[in-house]
């Protein structure tokens, strides 16, 4: 007799960190695990897809043996910006033998799952905003909206690193007097340890200070925009216009301009909940697509790929109510 598999490995892989939950038929989840980001660009799809093992190794799920971990891997992925990387890192994936069927989306797909209401057709836009910026939509025929979202070459900007660029070329200018004064130019410095914006571009530069650390100064380009400071705030709102101009041509390609939509916000960036940032999106939302139901959406993205692994399955509107209650 067969050993029956859980239904679903559900993996959320972000450029910072990657999530896996394996998911039982009724919903529970019966392990979890992390490890570190997963940049396939960077490292290369079979070193990006070591990092997923990592993960799952962490959780106590084998994945060396023949016998597959779970029925279905669903896997939403950080960097699987076009069809043909979703394409192949899920070759990547099913070579692993994690599971019987594996798809792959993009992980904006599982913000936009996990935000949909209970029982709710999927039909919707989500944006994230986080370290980066993206935006999908989709309906109940299968048709999506998606961009690149693969930087500036792409059109992008902003996200929690695009604007820590922005706020540090704000802040060089106001120093040496290319640009308008801003606090800024005190403000990022001193947050990272040095006295002028000279000082810190020299660090930067030569390596004296991290990369990662740069994560660091969005945060203060708020705290900076809520004292009124008014380059701060222009970056707060340039935000925000982004954020809306991908949610509503989104829902233009899909027809959905004049209906009543969710539109799932999520990523640390909007999570944070920065009344300016909030208050513009809604306005603007309000004036360009008036039907438009606008959500944050907190739980762990690991939520979203889950869902999307249980609808693949046929499970049951009860075992996704137990899923969402695990995660709050």
């Amino acid at each position: 007799m067969g050993v029956t598999l859980p239904p679903v490995l559900a993996i959320d892989a972000g450029n910072s960190k990657t999530d896996v939950a394996l998911v039982g038929r009724d919903g529970s989840v019966l392990a979890k695990g992390r490890a570190g980001g997963f940049q396939p660009p960077r490292t290369g799809v079979a070193p990006a897809v070591d990092v997923l093992a990592e993960a799952l190794a962490s959780a106590g799920l084998h994945t060396g043996g023949a016998r597959p971990v779970a029925a279905h891997v669903s896997a939403c992925l950080a960097n699987a910006d076009f069809p043909v990387e979703e394409r192949l890192l899920a070759q990547e994936i099913g070579r692993r033998g994690w599971g019987r069927s594996t798809a792959v989306h993009n992980d904006t797909f599982a913000l936009l799952r996990a935000g949909l209401p209970a029982g709710a057709e999927p039909r919707g836009v989500a944006v994230v905003c986080g370290a980066g910026i993206n935006c999908v939509g989709m309906t109940p025929d299968g048709r999506t909206a998606r961009f690149p979202a693969i930087g500036r070459i792409s059109g992008d900007w902003g996200g929690g690193g695009g604007l820590a660029e922005e706020a540090l070329w704000c802040a060089a200018r106001a120093e040496d007097g290319r640009g308008a004064a801003t606090e800024l130019a005190r403000a990022l410095p001193a947050r990272l340890g040095h006295a002028s914006m000279a000082s810190l571009i020299e660090a930067l530069h030569l390596g004296r200070v991290p990369a990662a650390r740069r994560h660091e100064l969005a945060p203060v380009m708020f705290e900076v925009a809520a004292a009124g400071d008014a380059v701060a705030l222009s970056l707060v709102d340039r935000q925000a216009d982004e954020v809306v101009a991908m949610a509503v041509v989104a829902l233009g390609r899909l027809g959905l301009l004049g209906e009543e939509v969710p539109v799932v916000l999520g990523g640390g960036v909007l999570t944070a909940r920065h009344a300016r940032l909030d208050d513009r999106i809604a306005a603007g939302l309000a004036e360009r697509a008036p039907r438009a139901r606008v959500t944050v959406v907190t739980a762990p993205p690991v939520l979203g790929a889950a869902l999307l692994g249980l609808d693949a399955v046929g499970a049951s509107a009860q075992s996704h109510g137990n899923l969402r209650a695990h995660f709050g």
